[in-house]
């Protein structure tokens, strides 16, 4: 059965790829200029599930997606690491002393900056998105403009890769969750979850969570807090921790429910780190 999955960029993109990988080729993708649309797709079911970044091993948080994800009332289905690799493309033929403008995404442009600064007639130029880079080239004929995409983008889009793997950082990943409109059905088969709390403005209850997670046998694996927008000094925390005992973690659950504040649950899922 084929799939609606939404992403953000156009079919070449990471977010792409990572659809491919996880629900095969004959899946229909939906792309979506921003991560909001890709949401609003999978809240409205016009979506069967979406795919979205969450963060990478060089970047650190997209923060704004944790937000997006609780507003839009969406569950985590489970998570994806993807290796990144950049490729330098353009219309075939073309050699690097040939092209005087790359453009790309700003994040992939800082993460090529020493491969750029070999070449100082090339003009690093920030777009919006990898794959629609290639995209124009291809469909706008460029010449002597080169795109910094993945090798899926050269792919799909008949442009030659002029030089491979160009990233600086060679182990650079992007971790990236697979949303759903409803919970998966729960199983004890999991050793992972997202889950915000919203604690109250009260001294070391932070500090009191966290040990008391620790003590659960809760190990977190990225924490983030965001200001709670309607009530001042309050502060929401989005908790990605690893377990080995379900029913600890459950009783880890009860005891945040009970003495440190709201607790919300976005999904219970298998570790792929």
């Amino acid at each position: 059965m084929s799939h609606k999955i939404a992403i953000q960029g156009v079919p070449g993109s990471f977010h792409h790829q990572v659809s491919l990988n996880l629900f095969g080729e004959d899946t229909t993708v939906l792309p979506f200029n921003t991560f909001e649309g890709v949401a609003k797709s999978v809240a409205s079911g016009e979506a069967d599930y979406g795919v979205m970044a969450i963060e990478n091993s060089i970047a650190g948080a997209i923060l704004p997606n944790y937000e997006i994800i609780d507003r839009n009332g969406l569950f985590v289905r489970g998570e994806y690491y993807l290796p990144i690799a950049h490729q330098l493309m353009a219309l075939p033929g073309q050699k690097i002393e040939d092209i005087q403008e790359v453009r790309s995404h700003p994040m992939a442009i800082l993460q090529c900056k020493p491969f750029l600064a070999k070449y100082p007639h090339l003009d690093a130029k920030d777009d919006v998105d990898t794959a629609a880079v290639a995209q124009r080239i291809a469909e706008n004929q460029l010449k002597g403009i080169a795109g910094i995409a993945s090798k899926i983008a050269a792919e799909i889009y008949g442009l030659e890769i002029i030089a491979a793997d160009i990233q600086t950082v060679k182990n650079n990943f992007t971790r990236f969750i697979i949303l759903e409109k409803e919970s998966s059905e729960k199983s004890k088969d999991v050793n992972k979850v997202s889950f915000k709390v919203t604690i109250q403005n009260e001294k070391g209850g932070l500090a009191q969570l966290l040990t008391m997670l620790a003590e659960k046998g809760l190990d977190l694996s990225k924490i983030q807090s965001i200001p709670v927008i309607q009530k001042p000094w309050e502060y929401a925390f989005f908790i990605d921790a690893v377990f080995s005992n379900y029913d600890s973690y459950q009783e880890a659950m009860k005891l945040v429910q009970e003495n440190f504040g709201e607790l919300k649950i976005f999904g219970e899922y298998k570790s792929q780190k």
